[in-house]
């Protein structure tokens, strides 16, 4: 190892351990990794500027745009209060449709435009039955990758693979969709034992919910109907992007814009409910991940990874399934996508037949993101959210719960590869 490779991974380390002891704001532990790296002349600055995503960071700004002027309609409320009165107060029954609807919703929209709608959604519901909503944001963000996973277009690796290797977007849902399906029943089953049973609240609070009328929570009905109109348009151009050649942070952005000036709120306004820490963490955190694929850190992981299974397809497919998740649990796995891509088409210009391996980093990369806090952008906005509303999620919390049900979709995933490309 040179010693630009030790500074870029000495940095990313400390820069982890700073976010995981929470003592420094992790915007500013990103903020002041990435600004190291710079200085010590690790990455030069227009290689920094490339390793920054700004389509996702265009995503996170439109939509956070979007939702602040669609939050005044009053439709989060209505839904919410729906949502409620359908389950009858009922707090576990509640979180079961939240959770099916954070998984439908991702696997049409991006993970974060899902947990920015529902979001507000859970706060309100919370706040009418007096409960705690962490329990309820845990079990959505876990839900939003899980969801995300089954099509084309629900997370960015997904999207990567799918460009890279021709699959279209039925592909994906004739091979990850089904794992995905069992493996969100099988998680619905552990979120009842884990909170579904201690679920409680009294006569009192249902009758509160169930005497309200969600009609009343509509606070402008013309901005309603502008907001769904322009929700389904959003969710038809995020689907349709790839084939208009448009990338989706144009979609989100021109959405927040035609919803500004077609509603006449205050751009003043909506600038004040964007979540500028969120940005500014994933801009530092893009540059240090950035740093170890600059200076062949990933290409060096992934290759290992490699190495370990002889060129065995079956072997190299499990490898790739449960390493794809660890790395994607700690790093972004938009990097690590993107090291394996070329790897995977030169291996299959050998005449290997990598089609499960595909799979694989699809299944791994997008369910490890629920291993830690930082393991994808969904986690890390909800978390926000749920922290300005006075409800802080720890790093050391959440990969308490979601380390280990992270692994467990991984053994789900890995016995239906098993099943799906048994060894010759």
């Amino acid at each position: 190892m040179d010693a630009s490779q030790i500074t870029a991974i000495v940095i990313f380390v400390v820069a982890m351990a700073a976010i995981m002891t929470e003592k420094l704001h992790r915007s500013l532990v990103a903020i002041v990794g990435a600004m190291l790296l710079l200085v010590l002349h690790v990455l030069p600055f227009e290689a920094a500027m490339e390793h920054i995503d700004f389509n996702t960071l265009g995503v996170l700004l439109g939509m956070m745009l979007f939702v602040s002027v669609v939050k005044l309609s009053g439709i989060f409320e209505y839904l919410a209060i729906k949502c409620a009165r359908l389950a009858k107060g009922d707090p576990w029954k509640i979180m079961m449709l939240f959770v099916l609807l954070t998984a439908i919703l991702s696997a049409f929209l991006d993970n974060v435009t899902t947990v920015l709608l529902i979001g507000p959604m859970t706060l309100t519901v919370c706040k009418l039955l007096d409960i705690n909503p962490i329990p309820y944001f845990l079990t959505e963000i876990l839900a939003s990758n899980i969801g995300g996973t089954a099509t084309l277009i629900g997370d960015p690796p997904n999207i990567m693979i799918g460009s890279a290797a021709g699959f279209t977007f039925f592909d994906f849902i004739i091979y990850d969709a089904p794992v995905v399906v069992v493996i969100l029943a099988v998680v619905l089953v552990a979120f009842y034992f884990m909170y579904g049973r201690k679920m409680h609240v009294n006569d009192e609070h249902k009758s509160r919910v169930l005497e309200l009328d969600e009609r009343e929570m509509i606070k402008n009905k013309r901005l309603m109907k502008i907001s769904v109109v322009m929700t389904a348009l959003v969710v038809v151009g995020f689907m349709a992007h790839g084939a208009l050649g448009i990338e989706s942070s144009v979609i989100a952005l021109s959405a927040a814009g035609i919803i500004m000036v077609v509603s006449g709120e205050s751009i003043e306004e909506a600038l004040s409910q964007v979540e500028w820490t969120t940005l500014t963490f994933f801009a530092g955190l893009f540059i240090i991940v950035g740093a170890l694929a600059e200076t062949g850190v990933i290409d060096m992981l992934a290759h290992g990874l490699i190495d370990m299974t002889g060129g065995n397809v079956f072997i190299t497919m499990l490898v790739l399934l449960v390493g794809s998740a660890v790395i994607s649990s700690f790093l972004d796995n938009i990097p690590f996508v993107a090291t394996m891509i070329p790897i995977l088409i030169a291996m299959e210009s050998t005449g290997m037949d990598v089609s499960p391996l595909w799979w694989a980093v699809s299944l791994g990369a997008c369910l490890g993101g629920n291993g830690t806090l930082i393991g994808a952008s969904a986690n890390v906005v909800l978390s926000d959210i749920s922290k300005k509303n006075g409800y802080e999620i720890t790093f050391i919390h959440f990969i308490k719960t979601g380390f280990p049900l992270m692994l467990l979709t991984i053994v789900i995933a890995g016995l239906y590869l098993v099943l799906r490309f048994p060894p010759a």
